[in-house]
């Protein structure tokens, strides 16, 4: 074989190997999920009835007012509260809940009351030890209405000042949903 073949084979080979190795697929950012519906289930920690606040949205921003259920607590009462986050567009309906909790520190509720004595407190952690919001602790004081507003940020940043304490001023992030929930208090 001449001189001149060798080269031509071996750059036709390194041409051909280089062209046929896989490539890296590109980094795809994680879509921010459509959520629909937000249940937050209060179940009183000293006996009474569970409520349930419901929030639907199946057409997502836009279009139709969403439909809101709010609640009426017990006046006095220390309140273990549950968030579940779907889908309801999907057939089965999705659960977001699921994602939230297996990617947690890339997510964290915050959580503000207008309800005179009503203070919310984080009862869950994500794997690095901070809040995450999935589940919660309420108290609650003397009889007043108001609103809980519960708020989930995508990616926040979790070691900002205050945010750990449930402040979403410096948290960042993108905004998930937020949702207003109309509660009485008797």
């Amino acid at each position: 074989m001449s001189r001149f073949h060798l080269i031509f084979t071996l750059l036709f080979s390194i041409v051909v190997l280089s062209t046929s190795c896989d490539k890296e697929e590109p980094m795809i950012p994680n879509e921010e999920e459509l959520i629909t519906n937000v249940t937050y289930t209060l179940t009183p920690d000293n006996g009474g009835d569970t409520v349930t606040m419901t929030f639907e949205d199946l057409d997502g921003d836009g279009g139709n007012d969403p439909v809101i259920t709010g609640g009426t607590l017990d006046a006095n009462q220390n309140y273990s509260g549950v968030l579940r986050l779907t889908n309801e567009t999907e057939t089965p309906a999705e659960n977001i809940t699921d994602e939230i909790a297996e990617e947690d520190e890339e997510h964290q509720f915050f959580f503000s009351s207008s309800v005179a004595g009503l203070t919310i407190a984080y009862d869950d952690q994500d794997g690095d030890g901070n809040p995450l919001g999935l589940r919660s602790t309420v108290t609650v004081g003397d009889a007043g209405s108001g609103n809980i507003t519960v708020i989930l940020r995508h990616e926040p940043n979790k070691s900002a000042d205050g945010v750990a304490g449930g402040d979403i001023t410096n948290a960042g992030g993108e905004t998930d949903i937020q949702v207003t929930f109309p509660v009485d208090v008797q």
